[in-house]
């Protein structure tokens, strides 16, 4: 069947093709962005642009000519809108996330579902732009690829309302991850900004000052606490009341020995941690404060690893687009992952003292790009930037809005011996309740 678009064109109504000129509008807008903006090919800028003006045509030649063919025309009309409507929504304005961990507790919880929003720091533009609806980087159940580099954009970020402000919560891809995934498809995390391009971040006693003064805490904010009881376990109820979900049962009473103190390892906020501290049956609540020197923790850089912890960390300057930095053999450490991978700026390595780019001596750097410093309010049990780093611009993601729904589940976890000489931590997890007080509750 030949199809003459001009004169089906003709056939639409007035609002179909008023829909059609203003997507092509927009679409033209994108297109002239990606070649002459981001920098992309015109053959990818171009490739792009067809595939969008495909479906938006291919959409309205269905509804038009073949829908009433077909059995469940409605069905698949329907679909097929959807499809369409929710990956321009997705990939410009919002995008629906939930919360696995707890590293963010008790600001978000494990549960929480919560939409974030393109537009605040500007949406960036697709880099990987033939991809599975719906999915990020793997399709579920398969567990195959869900997204082709067969076309790729570079990156570009349309304007939006606001720059990211110390305080905000923000959800990125992970810069270090190793998968070798492109930038947009690697994993999402949520974290806290602590600190902007230009910053100066210290860490003192698991206090995070920015240039030298001491951050306001996040309200619902924890710490790690070891907790020893008089021999009396503190009950189910009293965690649930207190909405106390990570902890971890460390020792036990025993039945020969009733007085032993029950230890238990608790992630507090600093009301809870009040409300347990004036119990008569507990004994010590102490903070879990890691002092340089432990070698607990691998922090980033590796080679402050010996010198700074989560708790005493820095002081480290975050970098800014523009500024020049000098670069030698004590800083590599430091710049090496930004210089080479994420500025794409070449091969750096460091020989006999002296730092190379490309085979070429490096003595000073100018980014191209703002960093970010990033951490988990659960300020004890989250990965963040302590551990691998910086956040680029271009991994940025958007900025948390609200809770749209939230979930609660009983989470008990248990040291355990595994049956050869070690121990090892056993979780379970049953499902409790909708927090329904979170449903629709802002982000802060």
């Amino acid at each position: 069947m030949k199809l003459n678009l001009i004169e089906l064109f003709k056939s639409f109504r007035l609002r179909t093709k008023v829909v059609i000129i203003v997507w092509t509008f927009f679409n033209l807008l994108l297109f002239f962005t990606m070649w002459l903006g981001a920098g992309a090919s015109f053959f990818t800028a171009l490739v792009f642009f067809l595939i969008w003006e495909i479906a938006i045509w291919g959409y309205y030649i269905y509804r038009y000519v073949f829908k009433k063919k077909h059995k469940f025309g409605e069905w698949v009309d329907a679909i097929l809108f959807a499809v369409i409507a929710a990956t321009v929504i997705r990939s410009l304005f919002i995008e629906a996330y939930q919360i696995p961990t707890s590293s963010m507790e008790k600001s978000l919880l494990v549960g929480d579902f919560l939409f974030v929003s393109k537009v605040n720091y500007g949406a960036r533009l697709t880099m990987t732009p033939l991809s599975f609806p719906f999915a990020h980087h793997t399709i579920p159940r398969f567990n195959v690829k869900a997204y082709s580099e067969a076309l790729k954009v570079p990156y570009y970020r349309l304007p939006g309302f606001q720059k990211i402000k110390n305080g905000d919560v923000v959800v990125f891809n992970w810069p270090d991850e190793r998968e070798g995934r492109p930038v947009d498809k690697k994993e999402n995390y949520i974290k806290r900004c602590v600190a902007i391009a230009g910053d100066t971040l210290e860490v003192r006693e698991g206090v995070v000052h920015i240039n030298g003064v001491a951050e306001e805490v996040p309200p619902k904010r924890e710490m790690q606490y070891i907790m020893r009881t008089d021999g009396h376990f503190l009950s189910e109820q009293l965690y649930k009341k207190l909405d106390i979900t990570d902890k971890m049962e460390i020792s036990q009473p025993s039945a020969n020995k009733p007085k032993l103190p029950y230890l238990t390892n608790l992630h507090l906020t600093d009301e809870n941690y009040q409300k347990l501290k004036r119990r008569t049956d507990v004994l010590s609540l102490d903070t879990s404060i890691y002092t340089p020197g432990q070698g607990h923790n691998s922090v980033f850089p590796e080679d402050q690893s010996d010198r700074w912890t989560r708790d005493f960390y820095g002081p480290i300057v975050v970098p800014k687009k523009g500024v020049t930095v000098k670069i030698d053999s004590a800083n590599f450490e430091m710049y090496e992952r930004l210089i080479s991978v994420y500025e794409r700026a070449g091969e750096m390595e460091r020989r006999h003292g002296k730092v190379y780019l490309d085979g070429n001596e490096l003595t000073e750097y100018t980014f191209k790009m703002d960093y970010y410093f990033m951490m988990g309010d659960n300020r004890h049990n989250s990965l963040d930037s302590r551990f691998w780093g910086f956040v680029p611009e271009d991994h940025v993601v958007g900025k948390a809005l609200f809770i749209w729904m939230s979930v609660r589940h009983d989470i008990q976890r248990y040291i355990v011996p595994d049956g050869f000489g070690q121990q090892q931590v056993v979780e379970e997890k049953k499902f409790d309740r909708i927090r329904w007080n979170r449903i629709f509750k802002g982000i802060k």
